[in-house]
């Protein structure tokens, strides 16, 4: 395999035992020393068993290369043409719209896609990702580069094609659809130093678990520091991407003295949560205050004043994830890393500062 390029086979390796249909629960229940009954609860209702017991079952079906029957079944035959998705939520317009276009293109090449989410609980995702393969996915894909270590080692167990979408692995790891959300954090700070701001706040998500957070936070603070401009630590709040939070957290910041002239919100939910706020209170949008989102909802065109945002192309992501998936499926050798274009929309929620 080429430096650049993502073989078919890629991924694979021997830290699991290769699956095996001829593996029964009752060989799974020997080798963690626990009964089938336990076996069958830790992998159906996880939440159910303690902690060690969940290791103990997960190391075992993980040595013993153990798969349910309908995984079985796709191993045998070899392809199921199902592909799997999971994303952090489904209760954002963003994913939905990539979800979408993930679907369409898969369906035109005859193949299904199972949807499931894990809300941001890295360790949760172990366990959707888990029913998944046992139905006999053929591919998986999979949102941003924090993930557990097991998640890696199940995929390799089974040698099943991943690809990794909304962010671009530096280091090469790992197949990636995505775009550097550090450089996008950093365009839109930049554009509100150029016009004179010098006092700023940021609304951004919750980090822990979150790589493309953390990244739009590093590349805010970059930027700013680059010009002199330091972001102290109670000028950045982290909040869940909901409107309710942009509003309280906006109502935190501009009790600050002095408050910031400029407002950068992590994604477009949390910025219309915080104009909503300054609305509230009485503060001119943008004549009193700019305020930025990222990811280019449609309602971001349609606020008023409509919105300063960094566009990401939602549908595109889907659709070369699943062109990703398809083609090394049908053995072709694809590029390990699609870097796809934001781009900054200067709308009317920004101006130079009062």
């Amino acid at each position: 395999m080429s430096s650049r390029r993502w073989s078919s086979q890629a991924g694979a390796s021997a830290k699991g035992a290769e699956p095996r249909h001829d593996v029964k629960l009752a060989d799974v229940a020997r080798l963690a020393g626990v009964s089938t009954a336990t076996v069958s609860r830790a992998l159906s209702t996880p939440h159910k068993v303690s902690p060690e017991m969940l290791r103990r079952v997960e190391d075992a079906v993980r040595l013993s290369g153990y798969v349910l029957h309908g995984a079985a079944r796709a191993l045998r035959s070899r392809r199921s043409r199902t592909v799997g998705a999971v994303v952090p939520t489904l209760d954002n317009a963003i994913f939905a719209n990539a979800t979408h276009a993930l679907q369409k293109t898969l369906e035109e090449n005859g193949y299904t896609l199972l949807v499931a989410s894990h809300e941001f609980d890295l360790e949760g995702e172990v366990r959707v990702v888990r029913p998944l393969l046992e139905r006999g996915i053929d591919g998986l894909v999979l949102v941003g580069l924090d993930h557990e270590p097991a998640l890696f080692e199940l995929l390799e167990s089974f040698r099943l094609p991943y690809v990794l979408t909304w962010a671009l692995d530096p280091e090469g790891r790992h197949p990636c659809v995505g775009f550097r959300n550090r450089e996008a954090a950093a365009r839109i700070a930049a554009y509100l130093l150029d016009m004179g701001h010098r006092r700023f706040g940021m609304i951004a998500g919750l980090t822990a678990r979150n790589d493309r957070a953390r990244e739009r936070v590093v590349g805010v603070r970059e930027t700013l520091a680059s010009r002199g401009v330091v972001l102290d630590p109670e000028h950045v709040l982290e909040r869940p991407y909901t409107f309710g939070d942009g509003r309280r957290a906006l109502a935190a910041l501009m009790q600050l003295n002095p408050p910031p002239t400029a407002v950068i919100c992590g994604n477009d939910v949390l910025a219309i949560g915080a104009m909503t706020e300054a609305r509230a209170q009485g503060i001119a949008i943008p004549q009193e205050l700019s305020i930025t989102g990222f990811d280019d909802l449609e309602i971001s065109s349609l606020i008023e004043p409509a919105l300063t945002t960094v566009r990401v192309p939602t549908r595109e992501l889907g659709q070369l994830a699943a062109q990703h998936l398809l083609a090394r499926l049908a053995g072709e050798e694809v590029e390990r890393l699609r870097e796809v274009s934001v781009e900054l929309i200067v709308r009317a929620s920004t101006a130079p500062p009062p």
